[in-house]
């Protein structure tokens, strides 16, 4: 069945790419919402829903938008509904951004969890890969195929031209316990001979060692080091379930990225609504499970 949270959850924090502090509202939603933002700053703003057709942006971090009205760097909230299984909720906000708190998930899906999880009348729905689908920019790429087990695994590399990241990779079966324990405490990061280019740019206004892991030419700069061996990785899978959870539902298949980032992801999202005959809705993620005709949302969305 659907979930969304119990109790509200409010909190406050600094945008990274901003630096404004903004004040955030979480509140329970109804089944078939979906993941909604709402600008309180912005006087008659629209509901934006975070799907696909509402992306806006995905340089550095993921933005949705619409009439005008934009809420960025919402890949890590996102990855923690889709992680902790949150179906719906309403996020409302008095900023442009979301807060980057400590640069990971973690601290989202303590108040979450903290909020605790309400099942709801309406059955979860899922997308069930049936053919391979993959996207690709020179050496990078990132694709998802059918699972025989009916499960979501994750099998993700990356490989930098820097001494003290190079090769790492994650693989696994998803589960909520995977993610809050293995994915969710990874932190984004960034290099420091990058920092004034994202200056200059009107970027990272709001970075610090606080919110973000610093490499600077052979170490990193952050005095209590990492928090995983393979942080980094850790982390590129957390972003891509942000941006995954733009599909609007929960994904039954197998999906590898090697060096992919936001926009790729992105792209994936886009391939998949755009070959429905290679997925299927369904109630349920068990293959004796008949499917469900698609929804008015996913036709639509597959037009994207």
């Amino acid at each position: 069945m659907q979930k969304t949270i119990k109790n509200k959850i409010e909190f406050s924090g600094i945008g990274l790419h901003t630096g404004h502090e903004i004040r955030v509202r979480i509140l329970p939603a109804n089944e078939d919402t979906g993941i909604v933002f709402l600008r309180t700053d912005v006087p008659s703003s629209p509901i934006i829903r975070a799907t696909a057709e509402n992306v806006v942006a995905t340089s550095y971090a993921t933005t949705l938008g619409r009439k005008g009205v934009t809420v960025s760097t919402v890949e890590h909230l996102l990855a923690a509904f889709y992680g902790l299984g949150v179906d719906n909720a309403r996020v409302e906000l008095d900023g442009p951004e979301v807060p980057i708190m400590d640069g990971s998930a973690s601290e989202f899906i303590s108040m979450i969890e903290s909020a605790g999880l309400k099942e709801l009348s309406a059955p979860k729905k899922y997308i069930v890969i049936k053919e391979p689908i993959r996207v690709a920019d020179r050496d990078k790429f990132v694709e998802i195929a059918p699972s025989e087990d009916d499960e979501f695994t994750v099998d993700y590399s990356i490989d930098f031209a820097h001494p003290f990241i190079t090769k790492q990779s994650f693989s696994g079966l998803f589960s909520g316990d995977v993610f809050r324990d293995g994915v969710g405490r990874a932190r984004t990061f960034g290099f420091l001979s990058d920092y004034e280019m994202l200056k200059k740019n009107g970027l990272a206004k709001g970075g610090s060692l606080d919110n973000a892991i610093v490499i600077g030419d052979n170490e990193i700069l952050n005095e209590e080091g990492l928090r995983y061996p393979d942080e980094f990785v850790r982390h590129k899978v957390l972003d891509l379930m942000g941006d995954i959870s733009l599909l609007g539902f929960t994904v039954i298949g197998q999906l590898k990225a090697h060096r992919s980032g936001h926009a790729l992801n992105f792209k994936l999202v886009q391939e998949i609504l755009k070959w429905p005959e290679n997925w299927v809705l369904t109630e349920a993620p068990s293959k004796d499970e008949p499917a469900v005709a698609h929804c008015p949302l996913v036709e639509k969305m597959a037009t994207v």
